[in-house]
């Protein structure tokens, strides 16, 4: 099926023009005026912006092992209706992705079920140093370590064998950055004070600045030890906006991401909020907010991405000390982005350099991230006199809830277009047409 996309407002590469845009054999045919060209279908944007669908670099489907929680299918259907048409996920599910067999079996049942195009980390362990070595570039996003408490085996904390992550890929690393000694401490210190009744607002001072700053300064250290291409997710401190440089992406070899969820709230949220806000890293201070925000209009942090986690919600009405952390977020990231706008943080322009042509050029997506000529027809058409009311509208994420519960925001997603399939449109799906794998442009 053809398409053709009249009277929108194209955003990409920097600037917002006014034209349409034609789909054809799942890809972007012409861009501006496509004049005569003749389609099977005719979509009137009405002046709705449209942008390159979102490239999600972090996100948690929680297959295999955690289906309670949700799914690759359940969870890329609510990345669709958020705008977002790709996602890379995380190597924390059970079995953990640190093999080639699991590796395979991810993409077999993404190849199932999956709306959104995929792609999945491979995860680090103190053990299988000759494992991240041997995995095939084409089927792997990057190497994800975590330095700092995950599930399972998945703590990295011998010094050797970091350094042999660091020096042993020429693939992306990608790290959650926490100290765990330092979490430790502040926990105990906690429970001396409060026993099990540890209030939800402490979150952000047990997951304090001390323990982010301690573990991003050592990853980064060490990328410029070896050389290493480093990728540094869910910043939330304003101390570790030091470790990075602003500029263009294009040529970094140490990089920054930021989640929309620490953009949006601050510890302020704590009280309405609760353990609905509570994540790790933690959500923390005003000031902290105010300095991410700086850094995405620098360019300091290049990326911004979800870390999508969800929970049921039994799991988050636990009392703090056992809830899990983890927020279902894909449905609503891009919403928040557009409020973000109409504050005046920043642009969007800005929000599609930081959500789709970052992470594009960063993980060497081939042909996607970009409205371009001949390039995948990844697309999402948001209506800016829309509304979304969280509470009125379905959650598409298999827990049932969203975060951002009692917003409503003053934009709607109105189509997505995965590989120039139709896949949502005016609030319904009208098709289930799977993805594809990412593929990458990378000289390995």
């Amino acid at each position: 099926m053809s398409t053709v996309i009249r009277n929108a407002r194209i955003v990409n590469e920097g600037r917002t023009i006014e034209g349409d845009l034609a789909i054809r054999n799942g890809r972007i045919e012409a861009i501006g005026v496509v004049g005569s060209f003749t389609a099977t279908r005719e979509i009137d944007a009405n002046g709705a912006w449209l942008l390159p669908g979102m490239i999600d670099d972090q996100v948690h489907f929680r297959e295999p092992g955690f289906e309670h929680k949700g799914t690759i299918a359940t969870e890329s259907r609510a990345a669709v209706a958020g705008g977002i048409t790709s996602y890379m996920e995380m190597p924390n599910c059970n079995p953990l992705t640190v093999d080639h067999a699991a590796l395979a079996d991810k993409h077999a049942r993404a190849a199932r079920s999956s709306l959104a195009n995929w792609a999945f980390y491979f995860g680090a362990t103190n053990d299988n140093l000759e494992a991240i070595k041997t995995v095939d570039p084409r089927l792997t996003c990057g190497i994800k370590v975590f330095m700092g408490a995950s599930t399972g085996n998945m703590l990295v904390d011998r010094e050797e064998t970091l350094d042999g992550i660091f020096a042993g890929t020429p693939l992306v690393i990608a790290t959650h950055c926490e100290h765990t000694p330092t979490i430790l401490a502040n926990e105990a210190r906690a429970k001396e004070r409060w026993g099990d009744d540890v209030p939800a607002a402490e979150h952000p001072n047990i997951r304090s600045v001390e323990a982010c700053y301690r573990s991003s300064a050592l990853a980064v250290e060490l990328a410029r030890r070896h050389g290493s291409r480093l990728h540094v997710l869910h910043l939330t401190t304003a101390k570790e906006m030091e470790l990075f440089t602003p500029g263009p992406i294009e040529g970094k070899r140490i990089t920054a991401e930021v989640c929309v969820h620490h953009l949006y709230y601050d510890d302020s949220w704590y009280g309405p909020k609760g353990n609905d806000i509570k994540c790790n890293p933690a959500i923390k201070r005003a000031s902290d907010r105010a300095a991410l925000l700086a850094a995405v209009s620098d360019d300091r942090i290049d990326v911004i991405a979800t870390d999508h986690a969800p929970h049921t919600r039994e799991e988050k009405d636990r009392p703090y000390l056992k809830a899990p952390s983890g927020l279902p977020l894909v449905q609503h990231a891009l919403l928040t982005l557009v409020e973000l706008t109409r504050g005046g943080q920043f642009t969007m322009e800005q929000v599609v350099q930081k959500t789709a042509h970052a992470p594009a050029l960063l993980f060497d997506v081939k042909e996607r991230g970009f409205l371009r000529e001949g390039y995948w027809a990844d697309l999402v058409l948001i209506d800016p006199d829309g509304e979304t009311d969280v509470d009125v509208e379905p959650v598409f994420s298999k827990c049932g809830w969203s975060p951002f519960s009692g917003h409503v925001f003053r934009s709607r997603i109105g189509a997505t277009f995965v590989n120039g399939e139709l896949v949502w449109e005016d609030g319904a799906f009208v098709s289930d047409r799977t993805g594809r794998a990412l593929e990458f442009a990378r000289r390995i």
